[in-house]
């Protein structure tokens, strides 16, 4: 047993994240693809389009490159009735490609009507996306948000009832508000705007069921843009409900603070066990390619330890010591040939998504971080003996040398993957 600095007895603990919440479990199916969403299952990663649906090839190679990055559900934009039409088409072209993922549709102001006056299209997709703060007002409002219900039911498809802070039921809002100002202690205006979230969200939930939809056809999204205010809302959600929830700022942003807000928020309410599926809702550069979302995603429930989905490099930042940016450059080619291997390794070796390799580019941590990996090696840093060790599985097994460092030690990761997860094959 070991003691702390005053003395007392230090259990080790082993560092994890909270029980995953219990909730329903629902599925999202296409052919013979089910993608479980909640009761136990893992998180999955989803993704959206942002082609014009109406154009139906364009849709349909987005959606494969979001499916071959690793996104396991992915949304398309119905807002048209050229976008409906185009629906079935777009399904059938991903079949004939072998892409068999599910597809959502997302609906807002006029889903009650392209959902009932295009069959094919309410057929063909395998969820839909409603927003109750966008199905009109008063009456009119309990008639649309009927109507999809309804055609849900018809089709035997789920729901996400996704509320989002930019086009919350100003309605419900007002009433709320109202309410507040009445409190002895009123709350501040943000905590109403929370609630409001949450309360519509459930609302909704409850009439869907009224009307038909089962318990186990209702995931939930309550998105704002506030770290902050997303992990408050769902917290609250995951209090007073038993529906999957689906995570995901509404808007992340561009590049460094569009991945940092996003993991950020994300990172805290799956540590504590709550989310089901997540989105990572990034503004591409101009000219990126849309499936950064989709790396981000997976690298988020990686880092976690929630989920592996590729083998991971783990590189040294650099330091006076490696003036040489010749380890920067292996630690890059070796990510990017290990993501470029992965759609035929995953059906190849199962488990390679595990493998962990270490490019270290000196010998302060070089050599310990080498042996922690699967593969490490331990670059020569600025005046080192310019040999490079190599390890496997803790053991040293050959030194490198000269120019061909690269191609060797791909060579060996290439060996090793062949060797180990080959025989899970077997």
């Amino acid at each position: 047993m070991t003691h702390g600095l005053l003395g007392e007895e230090v259990v080790p603990t082993v560092a994890a994240a909270a029980p995953r919440r219990r909730s329903r479990r629902v599925e999202v199916r296409w052919g013979a693809t089910c993608v479980a969403i909640g009761g136990g299952a893992p998180v999955v990663v989803q993704s959206m389009t942002n082609t014009d649906t109406a154009d139906a090839v364009a849709t349909a190679i987005q959606v494969k490159e979001l499916a071959q990055a690793g996104s396991e559900i992915v949304r398309i934009t119905v807002n048209t009735p050229e976008a409906a039409r185009e629906v079935a088409a777009i399904r059938e072209q991903l079949d004939r490609m072998g892409v068999s993922v599910p597809l959502v549709g997302d609906f807002h102001y006029n889903g009650h009507r392209l959902l009932t006056e295009y069959p094919d299209c309410a057929q063909a997709l395998s969820k839909y996306r409603i927003n109750p703060g966008n199905v009109g007002r008063g009456a009119k409002r309990d008639d649309n948000f009927a109507q999809m219900i309804e055609v849900a039911c018809r089709w035997q498809k789920p729901v996400r009832i996704g509320v989002n802070w930019g086009s919350l039921d100003q309605e419900l809002l007002a009433q709320m508000m109202d309410e507040n100002a009445r409190r002895s202690a009123p709350w501040d205006a943000n905590a109403v705007l929370r609630e409001a979230l949450v309360q519509s969200a459930l609302q909704s939930a409850r009439r869907a069921e009224e009307l038909g939809l089962p318990g186990d056809y209702i995931v939930l999204s309550a998105k704002v843009s506030g770290v902050q205010d997303l992990i408050a809302v769902y917290r609250e959600l995951a209090r007073r409900c038993d529906y999957p929830l689906h995570l995901g700022l509404t808007e992340a942003g561009m590049g460094t603070k569009g991945v940092v807000a996003s993991t950020a928020a994300l990172a805290v309410l799956l540590q504590e066990g709550i989310g089901d599926t997540i989105r990572v809702s990034l503004t591409p550069e101009p000219n990126e390619p849309r499936t950064k979302e989709v790396l981000v995603a997976q690298q988020i429930l990686q880092a976690l330890g929630l989920r592996a989905f590729t083998p991971q490099v783990i590189a040294c930042p650099g330091c006076g010591r490696t003036s040489s940016s010749f380890f920067q450059e292996l630690a890059a080619q070796i990510q990017q040939y290990l993501q470029a291997q992965m759609p035929v390794w995953r059906q190849q070796y199962p488990g390679v998504e595990n493998l962990h390799v270490a490019v270290m580019g000196c010998v302060v941590n070089g050599p310990g971080e080498s042996r922690h990996a699967n593969i490490g090696i331990s670059l020569p840093g600025t005046g080192e003996q310019p040999v490079a060790p190599v390890y496997i599985d803790g053991e040293r097994t050959v030194t490198l040398k000269g120019e061909g460092i690269a191609t060797q030690f791909q060579a060996i990761v290439e060996d090793y993957v062949r060797r180990k997860y080959g025989r899970a094959q077997a």
